[in-house]
């Protein structure tokens, strides 16, 4: 492996994981060697219970990188792979989704303006109108959607057209105080990923905080997962913790919790736009 020479060209990176069998390393790294590819970074790991082997490449191709995308990711059949195949060119386009708390909301957008992702949000969508002042200050469209329980699934409808008409290949909710429905899991298109306010699966649902208070516990933490039909339930891509005492009031907890979800959301975001997460079953891999 070595350096690329030219850091502006195209670089792919391939996700693939399937049955476990011998060679399967060499001959991903051949077939990328005799069409003249530069391997930027390799890694793979084997679920050792599971025998499901999970590879990430990374490469910059000498020809064309669409088409070199196509073919790879039918070599990858070939091998019986799940492949999934990106390139750097082609930047996400994500709509994050908020409420009335506004630390991820901030966050996020000021670390999308510092260039710290590799992806564009380009809409914020609420159940509220309170952050949409906030929002014209970076220059993104505020879509407020109103839901109440009688309004939902016709809400739903609405966001699922919109998120569709902008294309939005992810969409970030930056503690939006809703459930998504099964139905609109199913029906968005793109991955969800979700911030839990707890280190889960401790203290799923409402008030975690308040959970962890009365439970008197030692740890809080907080959760970026994929959101899935079941509620807190997805695939988790980032957790951290923060050590609490006796003395740590409710108003502590939710303090020092906040911090954590700017930083485990904001990584969490960062690690899918890198296509660094393989989700397989209720699991992720996640190549550093």
């Amino acid at each position: 492996m070595s350096s690329a020479s030219n850091v502006s060209a195209p670089v792919i990176t391939a996700l693939l994981h399937g049955p476990d069998r011998r060679g399967l390393v060499a001959q991903v790294a051949g077939w990328i060697s005799l069409r003249g590819g530069n391997i930027l970074h390799a890694d793979q790991h084997r679920d050792e219970e599971a025998g499901v082997f999970f590879q990430r490449m990374e490469w910059v191709p000498e020809g064309d990188a669409a088409l070199e995308m196509r073919e790879f990711a039918t070599f990858g059949d070939s091998l019986g792979m799940t492949t999934d195949v990106r390139v750097s060119t082609e930047r996400e386009k994500m709509v994050l989704f908020v409420s009335k708390f506004d630390h991820c909301f901030h966050d996020l957008l000021l670390r999308w303006k510092a260039g710290d992702f590799n992806g564009d949000f380009v809409a914020v969508v609420s159940n509220h109108a309170d952050l949409a002042a906030a929002t014209a200050t970076y220059g993104l469209p505020y879509h407020h959607i109103p839901v109440t329980a009688a309004t939902k699934a016709e809400a739903e409808t609405k966001q699922i057209a919109l998120c569709r008409e902008l294309g939005a290949d992810l969409v970030v909710m930056a503690r939006y105080m809703q459930v998504l429905s099964p139905e609109f899991l199913a029906r968005i298109g793109c991955p969800v990923i979700n911030i839990h306010h707890s280190f889960l699966p401790a203290f799923a649902g409402g008030k975690p905080y308040h959970q962890a208070y009365e439970r008197g516990v030692k740890l809080i933490g907080a959760t970026a997962h994929y959101a899935t039909a079941v509620l807190d339930d997805g695939p988790i891509i980032h957790q951290d913790v923060a050590r609490v005492t006796h003395r740590h009031g409710v108003e502590d907890l939710v303090r020092k919790g906040r911090d954590l979800e700017r930083l485990v959301l904001a990584q969490a975001v960062r690690w899918h736009l890198d296509h660094r997460v393989l989700v397989y079953g209720r699991k992720t891999v996640v190549f550093d």
